[in-house]
């Protein structure tokens, strides 16, 4: 009967008719087939639910898609780019035995080129060295040389930490690294690094004092070696090697570092005599003994300062008199 009237059943089983006999069955039947509609209608949801969760992935995987396809579009050349290439390739066809030397382009050993075509740089960055092809019409070339450069430090007149003005100059050894980022990151990288140069030597040395300045220049050097390499790492420029050429000191400290070393050398020096003198005595007190001890050893002595002075060519002859006749002199006077 509800089958008939429309009821869950109906709905449930479209198209099947119930029939019942008596009013048991009847409710029976009819449980049976509003249970089986709430199912039908549960089932229902679950995959209305799951298509819209179906439907919110796909939009999320399209989206994604659309960003990426967004990123490849911005890094890409877009229709306007490509058209004007294939123009550019066309005509250079047609000009083939002419154009042929504005496509080809050379690039020694101790180079890179970095290609821009229509003002992006091209995949695999820099090319070289050697033969390469380019179209002439929308391709700009820009080459980088990739030896060691080394530079001068103007001298920089710098206060240290104990209030002495010093001028101090070095020199700079550094080279290009990646020629992307030397192209693409700084306008002028050799620029750039000398006056980079000059600010860290005075950075560096306005902390130092003026003792640990003369005394500590390959620390310093290290230092600023390093200083400059981290800073002109996103330059693509590396710092191999940073030498202090020079302090030059006022004229006054000059002198007064003059005078100080030279009251210190001349006070080294009174020393150094008072200690000869002191070990000379000793000397001629020991050799006083042994004479005492043998009285022929001082008429050997004399032979000896004959032999001496005979060997200079002087006109002067010492005769050696034993001290005992000049005794028996005196002696004979008394």
């Amino acid at each position: 009967g509800e089958a008939r009237r429309g009821g869950p059943s109906a709905s449930a089983f479209p198209g099947i008719r119930f029939g019942c006999w008596s009013p048991a069955g009847c409710s029976s039947l009819g449980s049976l087939g509003r249970a089986a509609g709430e199912s039908a209608r549960a089932g229902r949801l679950g995959k209305s639910v799951g298509v819209m969760e179906d439907a919110e992935k796909g939009n999320a995987n399209r989206g994604r898609r659309e960003l990426k396809m967004g990123d490849g579009a911005d890094h890409g050349l877009g229709v306007c780019g490509w058209l004007l290439v294939i123009v550019s390739f066309f005509l250079t066809m047609v000009t083939f035995p002419i154009s042929i030397w504005m496509c080809i382009k050379i690039v020694k050993e101790y180079e890179r080129a970095i290609i821009f075509r229509l003002g992006r740089i091209l995949k695999g960055g820099a090319k070289g060295p050697g033969l390469f092809f380019v179209l002439p019409c929308t391709d700009n070339i820009i080459k980088v040389d990739m030896r060691t450069i080394s530079f001068d430090i103007p001298p920089q007149e710098i206060l240290t930490k104990d209030s002495v003005t010093v001028n101090v100059d070095g020199v700079v050894y550094y080279r290009v690294q990646n020629a992307t980022l030397a192209v693409a990151n700084i306008t002028n990288a050799d620029s750039a690094t000398r006056l980079l140069a000059q600010t860290t030597l005075r950075n560096v040395l306005g902390t130092k004092n003026l003792s640990q300045i003369l005394s500590d220049r390959e620390e310093i050097a290290h230092s600023m070696q390093s200083t400059l390499d981290d800073a002109t790492d996103d330059w693509g420029i590396k710092v191999e090697r940073v030498e202090i050429k020079d302090v030059k000191l006022p004229i006054q400290l000059q002198r007064a570092m003059a005078a100080e070393a030279e009251a210190a050398r001349e006070a080294r020096a009174k020393v150094i005599a008072a200690e000869g003198e002191m070990n000379a005595s000793r000397a001629l007190k020991e050799a006083s003994i042994v004479i005492s001890e043998s009285p022929a050893a001082l008429q050997l002595r004399y032979l000896q300062t004959l032999t001496t002075i005979a060997a200079e060519k002087n006109s002067t002859i010492v005769f050696p008199l034993p001290i005992d006749m000049l005794q028996g002199i005196m002696g004979a006077r008394h």
